[in-house]
Protein backbone atom coordinates (compact mmCIF):
# COMPACT_ATOMS: atom_id res chain seq x y z
CA UNK A 1 0.00 0.00 0.00
CA UNK A 2 1.40 3.34 -0.90
CA UNK A 3 2.16 5.98 1.57
CA UNK A 4 1.96 9.64 1.38
CA UNK A 5 4.18 12.45 3.11
CA UNK A 6 4.11 15.81 3.41
CA UNK A 7 5.23 16.60 -0.48
CA UNK A 8 2.46 14.68 -2.06
CA UNK A 9 -0.14 16.79 0.30
CA UNK A 10 1.12 19.85 -0.44
CA UNK A 11 0.40 18.68 -4.06
CA UNK A 12 -2.94 16.86 -3.10
CA UNK A 13 -3.89 20.55 -1.64
CA UNK A 14 -2.95 22.62 -4.24
CA UNK A 15 -3.27 21.53 -7.57
CA UNK A 16 -4.90 17.96 -7.40
CA UNK A 17 -7.65 19.79 -5.37
CA UNK A 18 -8.34 21.99 -7.91
CA UNK A 19 -8.83 19.59 -10.45
CA UNK A 20 -11.03 17.18 -8.84
CA UNK A 21 -13.43 19.70 -8.34
CA UNK A 22 -13.27 20.54 -11.95
CA UNK A 23 -13.56 17.08 -12.81
CA UNK A 24 -16.71 16.62 -10.21
CA UNK A 25 -18.45 19.90 -11.48
CA UNK A 26 -17.70 18.73 -15.43
CA UNK A 27 -18.59 15.30 -14.70
CA UNK A 28 -15.26 14.07 -16.22
CA UNK A 29 -12.02 14.95 -18.24
CA UNK A 30 -11.26 13.98 -21.72
CA UNK A 31 -8.03 11.94 -21.52
CA UNK A 32 -7.57 14.36 -24.58
CA UNK A 33 -6.87 17.27 -22.21
CA UNK A 34 -3.57 18.79 -22.89
CA UNK A 35 -2.90 19.68 -19.17
CA UNK A 36 -3.42 16.47 -17.88
CA UNK A 37 -0.30 15.35 -20.57
CA UNK A 38 2.92 14.32 -19.58
CA UNK A 39 4.02 17.71 -20.29
CA UNK A 40 0.76 19.64 -18.84
CA UNK A 41 0.47 21.86 -16.15
CA UNK A 42 -1.85 19.28 -14.10
CA UNK A 43 0.15 16.09 -15.03
CA UNK A 44 1.40 15.65 -11.42
CA UNK A 45 -1.89 16.46 -9.78
CA UNK A 46 -4.06 13.75 -12.43
CA UNK A 47 -0.88 11.23 -11.85
CA UNK A 48 -1.71 11.60 -8.46
CA UNK A 49 -5.37 11.32 -8.49
CA UNK A 50 -5.06 8.59 -10.46
CA UNK A 51 -2.89 6.58 -8.08
CA UNK A 52 -4.93 7.64 -5.00
CA UNK A 53 -8.09 6.31 -6.88
CA UNK A 54 -9.89 9.44 -6.92
CA UNK A 55 -10.17 9.31 -10.73
CA UNK A 56 -11.45 6.69 -13.07
CA UNK A 57 -10.93 5.84 -16.21
CA UNK A 58 -14.17 5.42 -18.61
CA UNK A 59 -12.89 3.66 -22.11
CA UNK A 60 -16.74 3.99 -23.50
CA UNK A 61 -16.16 8.01 -23.37
CA UNK A 62 -12.61 7.69 -23.15
CA UNK A 63 -13.00 10.29 -19.96
CA UNK A 64 -11.89 10.31 -16.17
CA UNK A 65 -14.46 10.31 -14.21
CA UNK A 66 -14.61 11.45 -10.42
CA UNK A 67 -14.56 8.76 -7.67
CA UNK A 68 -15.50 9.07 -4.08
CA UNK A 69 -13.06 10.05 -1.91
CA UNK A 70 -14.46 8.24 1.51
CA UNK A 71 -13.08 5.01 0.59
CA UNK A 72 -9.78 6.55 -0.66
CA UNK A 73 -9.24 8.67 2.63
CA UNK A 74 -9.65 5.58 5.21
CA UNK A 75 -7.03 4.40 2.67
CA UNK A 76 -4.56 7.24 3.04
CA UNK A 77 -5.15 8.25 6.48
CA UNK A 78 -5.79 5.47 8.28
CA UNK A 79 -2.14 3.71 7.67
CA UNK A 80 -0.68 7.60 8.85
CA UNK A 81 -2.77 7.21 12.08
CA UNK A 82 -1.42 3.94 12.52
CA UNK A 83 2.02 5.04 11.94
CA UNK A 84 1.64 8.00 14.39
CA UNK A 85 0.28 5.93 17.05
CA UNK A 86 3.16 3.36 17.10
CA UNK A 87 5.78 6.23 17.03
CA UNK A 88 3.53 7.41 20.16
CA UNK A 89 4.22 4.25 22.07
CA UNK A 90 7.42 3.51 20.74
CA UNK A 91 8.40 6.71 21.78
CA UNK A 92 6.82 6.75 25.59
CA UNK A 93 8.96 3.20 25.56
CA UNK A 94 12.04 5.19 24.56
CA UNK A 95 10.82 8.48 27.42
CA UNK A 96 10.66 5.70 29.74
CA UNK A 97 13.58 3.43 29.67
CA UNK A 98 15.53 7.00 29.05
CA UNK A 99 13.75 7.73 32.47
CA UNK A 100 15.21 4.96 34.29
CA UNK A 101 18.72 5.75 33.41
CA UNK A 102 18.37 9.25 34.67
CA UNK A 103 17.26 7.97 38.08
CA UNK A 104 20.56 5.65 38.31
CA UNK A 105 22.61 8.76 37.21
CA UNK A 106 21.01 10.98 39.86
CA UNK A 107 21.46 8.86 42.62
CA UNK A 108 25.03 7.87 42.05
CA UNK A 109 27.61 9.21 44.14
CA UNK A 110 29.93 11.42 40.89
CA UNK A 111 26.59 13.00 39.93
CA UNK A 112 25.93 14.29 43.34
CA UNK A 113 29.37 15.33 43.73
CA UNK A 114 29.44 17.14 40.61
CA UNK A 115 26.05 18.72 40.81
CA UNK A 116 26.03 19.72 44.83
CA UNK A 117 24.33 22.90 44.41
CA UNK A 118 23.45 24.05 41.01
CA UNK A 119 20.55 26.83 39.66
CA UNK A 120 17.00 26.74 37.69
CA UNK A 121 16.51 30.00 36.03
CA UNK A 122 12.40 30.81 35.13
CA UNK A 123 9.47 30.16 36.50
CA UNK A 124 8.65 27.33 33.31
CA UNK A 125 12.25 25.47 34.30
CA UNK A 126 11.47 25.15 37.90
CA UNK A 127 8.43 24.46 37.44
CA UNK A 128 9.32 21.37 34.59
CA UNK A 129 12.28 20.42 37.49
CA UNK A 130 10.10 20.05 40.12
CA UNK A 131 7.40 18.10 38.35
CA UNK A 132 10.24 15.60 37.41
CA UNK A 133 11.38 14.96 40.85
CA UNK A 134 7.68 14.71 41.84
CA UNK A 135 7.29 11.91 39.58
CA UNK A 136 10.42 10.53 40.95
CA UNK A 137 9.52 10.44 44.28
CA UNK A 138 9.63 7.20 46.32
CA UNK A 139 9.05 7.73 50.21
CA UNK A 140 8.14 11.35 51.58
CA UNK A 141 7.76 14.94 50.42
CA UNK A 142 8.41 17.47 52.65
CA UNK A 143 7.36 21.29 52.03
CA UNK A 144 7.75 24.48 53.41
CA UNK A 145 5.52 27.26 52.09
CA UNK A 146 5.89 30.75 53.98
CA UNK A 147 3.32 32.62 51.80
CA UNK A 148 -0.78 32.06 52.46
CA UNK A 149 -2.49 33.89 49.53
CA UNK A 150 -0.89 31.44 46.85
CA UNK A 151 -2.66 31.91 43.12
CA UNK A 152 -6.06 29.52 43.42
CA UNK A 153 -5.04 28.53 40.21
CA UNK A 154 -1.49 27.50 41.13
CA UNK A 155 -3.39 26.05 44.20
CA UNK A 156 -5.75 23.56 41.80
CA UNK A 157 -2.80 22.09 39.92
CA UNK A 158 -0.90 21.78 43.25
CA UNK A 159 -3.87 19.59 44.56
CA UNK A 160 -3.99 17.26 41.17
CA UNK A 161 0.09 16.98 41.64
CA UNK A 162 0.08 16.16 45.34
CA UNK A 163 -2.76 13.81 45.25
CA UNK A 164 -1.20 11.82 42.97
CA UNK A 165 2.32 11.45 44.76
CA UNK A 166 0.42 11.02 47.95
CA UNK A 167 -1.55 8.31 46.04
CA UNK A 168 1.35 6.77 45.32
CA UNK A 169 2.27 6.20 49.18
CA UNK A 170 4.85 8.98 49.51
CA UNK A 171 4.65 10.14 52.48
CA UNK A 172 4.13 14.41 53.04
CA UNK A 173 4.48 16.79 54.94
CA UNK A 174 3.73 21.10 54.37
CA UNK A 175 4.44 23.42 56.74
CA UNK A 176 2.74 26.93 56.56
CA UNK A 177 2.42 29.88 58.60
CA UNK A 178 -0.41 30.89 60.65
CA UNK A 179 -1.58 33.17 58.39
CA UNK A 180 -2.61 30.64 55.92
CA UNK A 181 -5.18 29.42 58.08
CA UNK A 182 -7.73 33.00 56.64
CA UNK A 183 -6.46 31.95 52.57
CA UNK A 184 -10.09 30.13 51.10
CA UNK A 185 -7.85 27.97 48.17
CA UNK A 186 -5.16 27.04 50.86
CA UNK A 187 -7.87 25.44 53.22
CA UNK A 188 -8.88 23.86 50.26
CA UNK A 189 -5.94 22.23 49.02
CA UNK A 190 -5.54 21.34 52.67
CA UNK A 191 -8.53 19.56 52.95
CA UNK A 192 -8.24 17.26 49.62
CA UNK A 193 -5.07 16.24 50.64
CA UNK A 194 -5.60 15.47 54.16
CA UNK A 195 -8.25 13.62 53.06
CA UNK A 196 -5.59 11.23 51.08
CA UNK A 197 -3.02 11.48 53.97
CA UNK A 198 -1.00 14.33 54.01
CA UNK A 199 -0.40 16.30 57.15
CA UNK A 200 -0.12 19.74 57.08
CA UNK A 201 0.62 22.35 60.16
CA UNK A 202 0.85 25.73 60.63
CA UNK A 203 3.85 28.11 62.71
CA UNK A 204 4.32 31.47 63.82
CA UNK A 205 6.98 32.10 61.50
CA UNK A 206 9.71 29.64 60.34
CA UNK A 207 12.61 29.36 57.51
CA UNK A 208 12.14 30.35 54.00
CA UNK A 209 10.48 28.14 50.80
CA UNK A 210 11.51 24.74 50.77
CA UNK A 211 11.01 21.10 49.10
CA UNK A 212 12.75 18.01 50.34
CA UNK A 213 12.50 14.91 47.98
CA UNK A 214 13.01 11.57 49.69
CA UNK A 215 15.91 13.63 52.10
CA UNK A 216 18.45 13.43 49.44
CA UNK A 217 16.95 16.86 46.74
CA UNK A 218 16.05 20.25 48.59
CA UNK A 219 14.91 22.85 46.46
CA UNK A 220 15.24 26.34 47.65
CA UNK A 221 15.00 29.80 46.54
CA UNK A 222 18.24 32.26 45.57
CA UNK A 223 18.19 34.81 48.17
CA UNK A 224 17.96 38.18 46.19
CA UNK A 225 17.62 36.49 42.25
CA UNK A 226 13.74 36.73 41.22
CA UNK A 227 12.64 33.77 39.80
CA UNK A 228 15.61 31.41 40.58
CA UNK A 229 16.05 28.46 42.24
CA UNK A 230 18.91 26.48 44.10
CA UNK A 231 18.81 22.52 43.97
CA UNK A 232 20.58 21.44 46.81
CA UNK A 233 21.97 17.53 46.48
CA UNK A 234 25.29 17.70 49.00
CA UNK A 235 24.50 15.24 51.41
CA UNK A 236 25.49 17.22 54.67
CA UNK A 237 23.56 20.15 53.41
CA UNK A 238 20.78 17.84 52.92
CA UNK A 239 20.60 16.70 56.40
CA UNK A 240 21.40 19.98 58.03
CA UNK A 241 18.42 22.00 56.16
CA UNK A 242 16.03 18.27 57.09
CA UNK A 243 16.81 18.94 60.80
CA UNK A 244 15.40 22.56 60.36
CA UNK A 245 12.17 21.30 58.84
CA UNK A 246 11.86 18.98 62.04
CA UNK A 247 12.73 21.35 64.68
CA UNK A 248 9.68 23.73 62.87
CA UNK A 249 7.64 20.72 62.60
CA UNK A 250 7.75 19.75 66.19
CA UNK A 251 6.70 23.39 67.03
CA UNK A 252 3.69 23.79 64.69
CA UNK A 253 -0.01 23.34 65.41
CA UNK A 254 -2.15 21.00 63.06
CA UNK A 255 -3.72 22.78 60.42
CA UNK A 256 -6.78 20.88 60.95
CA UNK A 257 -7.56 21.31 64.24
CA UNK A 258 -10.27 23.38 65.86
CA UNK A 259 -9.73 23.20 68.96
CA UNK A 260 -10.43 26.10 71.22
CA UNK A 261 -7.44 25.91 72.51
CA UNK A 262 -5.12 25.26 69.57
CA UNK A 263 -6.55 28.67 68.22
CA UNK A 264 -5.96 30.63 71.37
CA UNK A 265 -2.34 29.44 71.14
CA UNK A 266 -1.68 30.52 67.49
CA UNK A 267 -3.37 33.98 68.55
CA UNK A 268 -0.89 34.04 71.00
CA UNK A 269 1.73 32.98 69.05
CA UNK A 270 1.07 35.80 66.33
CA UNK A 271 0.68 38.31 68.86
CA UNK A 272 4.21 37.37 70.59
CA UNK A 273 5.44 37.36 67.23
CA UNK A 274 4.30 41.20 66.59
CA UNK A 275 5.82 42.02 69.67
CA UNK A 276 9.05 41.07 68.83
CA UNK A 277 9.05 42.27 65.25
CA UNK A 278 8.35 45.94 67.25
CA UNK A 279 10.96 45.29 69.63
CA UNK A 280 13.19 44.70 66.90
CA UNK A 281 12.55 47.79 65.13
CA UNK A 282 11.84 45.64 61.68
CA UNK A 283 9.93 48.06 59.01
CA UNK A 284 5.85 47.40 58.65
CA UNK A 285 6.50 45.79 55.18
CA UNK A 286 9.05 43.65 56.52
CA UNK A 287 7.29 42.54 59.83
CA UNK A 288 4.21 41.86 57.54
CA UNK A 289 5.91 39.07 55.29
CA UNK A 290 7.58 37.61 58.08
CA UNK A 291 3.98 37.20 59.86
CA UNK A 292 2.60 36.26 56.26
CA UNK A 293 0.11 38.82 56.31
CA UNK A 294 -1.09 41.98 54.35
CA UNK A 295 0.74 44.61 55.62
CA UNK A 296 -3.42 46.52 56.61
CA UNK A 297 -3.43 43.31 59.27
CA UNK A 298 -0.29 43.91 60.60
CA UNK A 299 -1.35 47.29 61.14
CA UNK A 300 -4.60 45.92 63.18
CA UNK A 301 -2.21 43.37 65.60
CA UNK A 302 -0.06 46.83 66.20
CA UNK A 303 -3.64 48.85 66.89
CA UNK A 304 -4.28 46.09 69.31
CA UNK A 305 -1.16 46.23 71.01
CA UNK A 306 -1.34 50.12 71.27
CA UNK A 307 -5.07 49.74 73.09
CA UNK A 308 -4.20 46.76 75.15
CA UNK A 309 -0.82 48.96 76.55
CA UNK A 310 -2.85 52.27 76.40
CA UNK A 311 -0.35 53.46 74.31
CA UNK A 312 -1.21 56.14 71.28
CA UNK A 313 1.51 55.85 69.39
CA UNK A 314 4.89 52.94 68.53
CA UNK A 315 7.29 54.77 70.55
CA UNK A 316 5.06 55.07 73.71
CA UNK A 317 4.23 51.11 72.62
CA UNK A 318 7.75 50.43 72.76
CA UNK A 319 8.59 52.38 75.36
CA UNK A 320 5.92 50.73 77.71
CA UNK A 321 6.80 47.30 76.84
CA UNK A 322 10.45 48.15 77.58
CA UNK A 323 9.32 49.36 80.56
CA UNK A 324 7.35 46.40 81.78
CA UNK A 325 10.08 44.00 80.70
CA UNK A 326 8.04 42.36 77.43
CA UNK A 327 10.00 40.74 75.20
CA UNK A 328 7.50 38.92 73.19
CA UNK A 329 8.81 35.20 74.24
CA UNK A 330 6.48 35.09 77.00
CA UNK A 331 4.53 33.05 76.04
CA UNK A 332 6.83 30.11 74.36
CA UNK A 333 8.61 30.57 78.01
CA UNK A 334 5.25 29.45 79.65
CA UNK A 335 5.32 26.46 77.37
Amino acid sequence: MATYGPDERALFEDDATKLYEEICQRGGIPSSDERIAEAGEFHGAFDLLVEMGLVGYDSEQDLWSPQDPAGVQSRVVSPLSQQAAQLLAESAQWNDAFGSLAQSWRRAPQATASRAVTYLRGPAVIDAFLNQLLTECEEELLTAQPEAGRNPGAVAQAVLRDIATVERGVKMRTLYQHSARRSSSTRKYVAAVSARGAEVRTLDEFFNRMIVIDRRVVLIPAEGMKFTAVVVREPAIVDYLVDVFERSWERARAFTSRDTSVLKDIASEQRAMTMRMLIEGHADPVSAKRLGVSPRTYAGYVADLKTEYEAETRFQLGYTMGRMGVSGQEDELDE
